[in-house]
């Protein structure tokens, strides 16, 4: 299959939903590649409190449920195929390839395809994961009221992430593989400064416990080889994200992390190609703040097409 469209948005989370919304409602015929795993980060939130229009919690994969429905009933196609290529060299029209073959052409493109948090890897991360294990403590902090969490990681996120959390938590303990930190001095002094906020060096996290929910970590010095185990409601990962941007191919401009650079417009380095959500935002990663850059991101891309003269 290969069609030739207006726009093409990549991504299926909030900020692609989003974008697909508003560019099938302005009569653009949007084409959404969403790939297999849909619904982006917010598929492994339990319960999501901060995204207006709720009055009670709902799930993240319940939400982006909804947000789906929502693109469908406005007629937009949506392909459960991964964008593996896309040709922007020759500028518009641009064109997008997926590991199935399907190809399409777009006069606009839209990047939403996200960050993925980087994990630990171990198995009991993954089958805790939403019960007590989160990478976002300011999407899921609230619920950690009155406990004792353990933020793992030594950069600019762990110290915010860990400060951010003693909101709630009655004690927060930050674990990190080395003595010596990846934080800048301004961050690392606030956490050190913080009572709330105990210190575990030299030391990785070899087995998170709990059977449904988090009860405690296994820790393991990683000088003297001594394992022991410490009692935690919950595990937050702060060791970074990577953005979905390999498929891109280097042809837009990236900073120093590869995350999309894009102006307060959500304008890329390439003309027409538009960017949103976490593929080009590091800084706040939420739902809400990636479905307003979906609308920007839609809004421009109908005005550069208008100013082209193709809507």
């Amino acid at each position: 299959m290969s069609e030739s469209r207006k726009i093409v948005i990549i991504g299926s989370g909030s900020a692609a939903y989003t974008a697909a919304i508003y560019a099938a409602r302005a009569n653009m015929d949007p084409l959404v590649f969403g790939g297999v795993s849909m619904g982006g980060q917010l598929m492994i939130t339990s319960d999501v409190e901060n995204f207006p229009g709720f009055a009670e919690p709902i799930s993240g994969p319940e939400l982006m449920e909804r947000m789906e429905k929502q693109v469908r009933r406005l007629g937009v196609k949506i392909v459960n195929e991964y964008v593996t290529k896309v040709d922007l060299k020759n500028g518009s029209p641009f064109y997008v390839e997926t590991s199935e073959g399907t190809s399409a052409s777009a006069q606009a493109l839209i990047i939403a395809t996200g960050a993925n948090a980087k994990w630990l890897g171990i198995e009991s991360e993954k089958r805790l994961m939403g019960h007590g294990v989160s990478a976002c403590a300011t999407c899921d902090g609230f619920f950690f009221k009155n406990k004792e969490v353990v933020v793992v990681g030594g950069g600019d996120t762990a110290m915010e992430e860990a400060n951010f959390l003693t909101k709630f938590a009655t004690k927060v303990t930050l674990v990190h593989r080395r003595d010596t930190f990846r934080a800048s001095k301004i961050m690392l002094d606030r956490a050190k400064k913080n009572p709330k906020i105990a210190w575990v060096v030299d030391s990785a996290v070899e087995e998170i416990l709990g059977n449904g929910h988090v009860d405690g970590v296994k820790l393991k010095n990683l000088k003297t080889g001594a394992v022991t185990e410490m009692k935690t409601g919950g595990v937050f990962m702060a060791i970074g994200h990577q953005p979905t941007t390999a498929f891109l191919g280097g042809q837009l401009k990236t900073d120093e992390n590869g995350y999309v650079v894009a102006d307060d417009r959500t304008r890329t380095s390439v003309s027409g190609v538009f960017a949103a959500g976490d593929v080009m935002d590091h800084r706040y990663r939420q739902a809400i703040t990636a479905a307003g850059n979906g609308c920007k991101a839609a809004l421009e891309a109908e005005r550069w097409l208008a100013d082209k003269g193709t809507h």
